[in-house]
């Protein structure tokens, strides 16, 4: 059977609906009678399950979010239209501390945390009968035992990516909490050093492997009568492959030069062998019928989609995303645009960069015979967007000055490009039955995993090596052969791909970092690999363009492509710890770069 969605309305919702999580005071309070504690959890298996089932839907489900494309505003990549919102106040060097986005997943983490350390406590949540039949009931009690490590690792992840730094001259991390204790109650918490968190997260993505199968496929539970409890119906929920994803990630950003001073190659060895061994899962595994296909394009649209590694829930029937990416004329809101920075990082239809003579690039024409891929992700001047499965033309965009989607009124993007990465070219809102499609947030994929590989791989021992049995430009060519979003096809030869690999560790990294701006624009990941890779804060601090665009009379464009939108200001390479908290716990150090936030 084929990978089955995992409901979302069956998941203990009525377990959910009784936690009574809203508290800014309590993370876990008595039922709404008064009458139930926190001690009676533990007479309901439901109750007990719905403490690990809750942490999935703390979770973001859309790129719609400071956690999504408005983090890429902080970026090269985007511009926020809104020059209030908090981040772009942060990339600008404005944010007060009333106005910390980031404060709300410092609360989500730690919430999420306690959640866990409360299943996971003693063995509580192990030792608790969830079933009458033995072999059921150890299914569901390995399943949830490992996926409360894996979730507690997941969410220690996410705070040591935005709040680890340097404080005081050391690499900090975040506090660790390893029991369920309710950080907003009278705690004086200190923060872990950068690699005792990331040791921590590591150990509890191996505790979590020892339990979990290795994926949630029917096809990989052989005994029919365990799926149940078993197989493709969890699908969406942790499991082993997602630990060694993780653990890919995590040693990805360890091993890389703001957080690996010393160029430790151990960490970068590591991190290779764990996205390899999700690369080799996928492809021999999980490449069954209807299955997962390396050449496939990403759905954005199917919470199925066997791509994934790890995502969210999913919101059913949604156009969040197609409203905040079109313009007012068609009925968006304009609410980002991408930079003419990120369009020029897109190579030409044969492979070669814009600034290389044989890539044949005109200025004067400056999307005419461009990587496929551009046109899958960028709406630009003149761009169409037509209906799927079909040749109807819904829209076309119109960025000259004083045109319809110029930028300047506050429904249009501020740099005259418009987004077309994750928006389904079904809805047109013009139409009698609206089509709207599912959207979730897809945290970990197969080309997020290409990626790790390939850079780390290429730092252990450069673009061609055979120590891991496939090498870094083996994984760079899968991400460029691959279909496109909107139809196109990826290179079906690659020059460039060959000829950056035979100049050597350097420019073949310098490669692999523009294929990942490529791939990940807009998913909320550059914010966090700008600042991996850099030890200064020149590359953040660089000001962003917009295309300036005129028309002739004969109905002809002149563009100036140079045109700054927006200076960008940053003090710290590292984001502030919540400022209430660094005053209610003394032990608590800010990171550096953040005196006001003292």
């Amino acid at each position: 059977m084929h990978l089955k969605s995992f409901c979302i309305k069956n998941i203990f919702f009525l377990t959910i609906a009784v936690l009574g999580l809203a508290s800014c005071v309590d993370y876990l309070e008595p039922y709404p009678n008064g009458n139930r504690t926190t001690d009676d959890i533990w007479k309901y298996q439901d109750m007990v399950q719905g403490l690990v089932g809750q942490c999935y839907d703390n979770m973001t489900r859309n790129y719609n979010d400071n956690e999504g494309v408005f983090l890429d505003g902080a970026t090269d990549d985007v511009v926020i239209t809104s020059t209030t919102h908090p981040l772009n106040r942060l990339a600008v060097g404005a944010m007060p501390t009333s106005l910390d986005p980031f404060r709300t997943y410092w609360d989500r983490d730690y919430r999420s945390i306690y959640l866990l350390n409360l299943f996971l406590k003693d063995r509580r949540g192990y030792n608790t009968r969830f079933l009458v039949d033995p072999h059921l009931d150890s299914l569901v009690k390995n399943r949830l035992q490992g996926e409360a490590f894996a979730l507690r690792a997941w969410f220690q992840w996410d705070l040591l990516q935005k709040f680890g730094g340097m404080a005081n001259g050391q690499l900090m991390g975040f506090p660790i909490v390893l029991d369920p204790v309710d950080i907003k109650a009278e705690t004086n918490l200190a923060r872990g050093t950068y690699d005792a968190c990331v040791k921590q997260i590591i150990a509890d993505c191996d505790s979590a492997y020892k339990y979990l199968p290795i994926a949630h496929r029917d096809f990989l539970v052989k005994n029919v009568n365990d799926r149940a409890y078993a197989g493709g119906r969890y699908w969406g929920r942790m499991d082993g492959i997602t630990t060694r994803a993780i653990k890919a990630l995590v040693y990805l950003t360890w091993a890389s030069p703001r957080f690996n001073p010393s160029n430790d190659m151990t960490r970068w060895d590591l991190a290779a062998q764990n996205a390899k061994e999700v690369i080799d899962f996928k492809m021999k595994t999980d490449a069954v019928t209807n299955g997962f296909n390396a050449t496939k394009a990403v759905n954005w649209f199917d919470p199925n989609f066997p791509g994934i590694i790890w995502a969210s829930r999913y919101n059913n029937a949604n156009d969040a995303m197609e409203r905040m990416f079109y313009p007012g004329g068609f009925q968006g809101t304009g609410s980002v645009g991408a930079t003419q920075d990120l369009v020029d990082a897109f190579p030409m239809k044969n492979g070669y960069p814009i600034t290389d003579p044989r890539s044949k690039y005109d200025p004067a024409n400056p999307y005419a015979d461009r990587d496929p891929r551009f046109y899958a992700t960028i709406f630009h001047n003149n761009a169409k967007a037509v209906k799927i499965n079909s040749d109807k033309v819904m829209y076309t965009f119109e960025n000259w000055q004083n045109a319809k989607d110029a930028a300047g009124p506050a429904v249009n993007s501020r740099t005259n490009y418009h987004i077309k990465k994750m928006v389904f070219m079904g809805l047109n809102w013009s139409d009698n039955s609206i089509n709207r499609q599912p959207h979730s947030k897809f945290f970990i994929r197969w080309e997020h995993m290409l990626l790790a590989f390939a850079e780390a791989a290429n730092q252990a021992e450069g673009p061609e090596g055979g120590k891991y049995g496939m090498s870094a430009k083996d994984a760079m060519e899968y991400l460029r052969k691959k279909d496109n979003t909107d139809g196109g096809k990826g290179f079906a030869t690659d020059p460039y791909l060959a000829e950056a690999a035979s100049k050597g560790k350097a420019v073949f990294d310098g490669f692999i970092k523009n294929e990942r701006r490529i791939e990940t624009c807009f998913e909320g990941m550059r914010f966090f690999d700008l600042r991996r890779w850099s030890t200064n804060l020149t590359d953040l601090n660089k000001p962003v363009r917009m295309a300036k665009i005129t028309r002739n009379s004969d109905g002809s464009f002149e563009y100036k492509l140079d045109e700054v939108v927006e200076a960008r200001s940053y003090r710290s390479a590292f984001l502030p710890i919540p400022y209430d908290e660094v005053l209610r716990m003394s032990n608590l150090v800010q990171n550096d770069g953040w005196e006001a936030w003292k």
